[in-house]
């Protein structure tokens, strides 16, 4: 069956959702998961929302291990938490996404050369702050159908790029961790740290 040149069904929303699930050991808990979201559309409009779990099953109370969530558009933040991030394989089931402080964040910017880095950077109560993709390994295309997307309740499409190299900075002091290689949506040999873009989330009937 030709599969329709229009999908019917609600979008939920549509941006870039680069991560980083940082390790200090292949076979060690995270000790950093962070997700990026920069959204163009949505039902509470655009915005951005960087997640960044530095106690990732604990309350992040400490200074140098915060968990935060810096925003410009924190109604956007939330629907993000809750109705997608705290599915994701990485954050189902830590303590720290239930412990996130909402903060105010502004100056969101993006860099890179669009070849080998990506970088996000934005200031925050906490500082500046900035987070870099590089080493950039496979690009491809994923499509999650048929309740395949972590949610169960959606349809997800996105071009994603492996990355092995990864740099973090919270007002100077650095991100722990590093990636590590993952399976992902059938492909064996992908990573910890990824670009996701031009990402689209559609309800499913």
């Amino acid at each position: 069956m030709t599969r329709s040149t229009l999908n019917p069904q609600p979008v939920e929303w549509c941006g870039e959702n680069p991560g980083m699930y940082l390790k200090d050991t292949a076979d060690g808990p995270y000790v950093a998961l962070v997700s990026f979201f920069r959204v163009v559309l949505s039902p509470y409009g655009r915005g951005h929302a960087a997640f960044i779990l530095l106690d990732p099953d604990g309350k992040g109370t400490h200074p140098d291990r915060p968990n935060l969530c810096a925003t410009d558009n924190e109604p956007l933040a939330a629907y993000l938490r809750d109705g997608f991030a705290r599915h994701f394989l990485a954050f189902r089931g830590t303590k720290g996404l239930d412990h996130t402080k909402m903060i105010p964040g502004w100056d969101f910017l993006a860099g890179g050369d669009g070849t080998t880095e990506h970088i996000e950077w934005f200031r925050c109560a906490l500082g500046q702050v900035q987070l870099v993709w590089k080493g950039w390994g496979d690009r491809y295309g994923v499509e999650l159908t048929e309740g395949k997307a972590v949610t169960g309740r959606h349809d997800m499409f996105s071009t994603f790029i492996d990355v092995r190299e990864v740099e973090g900075h919270i007002n100077g002091k650095p991100i722990p961790g590093r990636p590590f290689p993952r399976s992902f949506a059938g492909k064996t040999d992908s990573s910890t740290a990824f670009l996701a873009f031009a990402e689209t989330w559609f309800a499913r009937p």
